[in-house]
């Protein structure tokens, strides 16, 4: 009978060299975060700032042992140890921030491409202005009366039809409209007087 040498051990079954660290962190060890980040935490940042800036790199630095911590069992510490586990993931975060810039990028020139509206004119706002008036003017009305002039001059009906329509005797029509079109003269001409 042969027996093995510790060595030939070691060649036979990679999960014994695996370092405590690594073990640790793959099992979720909450310390072993903390521990992978004072082991690895200089050399993501440096690779990171080989590309980006000290603001960048410190940001994606701490994006990659977010997501190495959330994906920690699909670390294989027996595939290959965690520092270049660490480094694929700071790659991909390093080109995850440039695509990311660069759809910033896209969409402030589409902003600053997109042609400003004209500034409005006296006229148009002196328009929007007497409609805005005229509203609060005709909601100052009775209901009826509102009505009334709503349909002769919205609808363009004229003061026959809107008896019918409504019923009200043509002469109560008349004089509505009548008061109705006094007391909007009288109130668009207080206000803009």
């Amino acid at each position: 009978m042969t027996l093995l040498a510790t060595s030939d051990l070691r060649e036979d079954d990679p999960s014994l060299d695996v370092d405590p660290l690594e073990s640790a962190f793959a099992a979720g060890d909450d310390r072993a975060l903390k521990d992978a980040y004072d082991q690895y935490g200089s050399l993501v940042y440096s690779i990171c700032r080989r590309s980006v800036d000290d603001a960048a790199a410190a940001d994606i630095t701490q994006e990659v042992f977010i997501a190495a911590w959330r994906n920690r069992a699909r670390y294989d510490a027996t595939r290959g140890g965690l520092g270049p586990w660490l480094s694929g993931i700071t790659r991909n975060k390093v080109i995850d921030h440039f695509r990311s810039v660069s759809r910033e990028d896209r969409r402030v020139d589409k902003v600053k491409n997109t042609p400003q509206p004209a500034e409005p004119t006296q006229q148009a706002l002196e328009e929007v202005t007497l409609r805005m008036l005229l509203v609060e003017a005709l909601d100052e009305l009775p209901e009826r009366a509102r009505n009334v002039i709503s349909m002769a001059f919205f609808e363009d009906l004229t003061h026959v039809e809107i008896a019918a329509r409504t019923g009200i005797p043509l002469g109560t029509v008349k004089s509505d409209i009548r008061r109705s079109l006094d007391r909007l003269r009288h109130g668009l001409g207080y206000i803009h007087g």
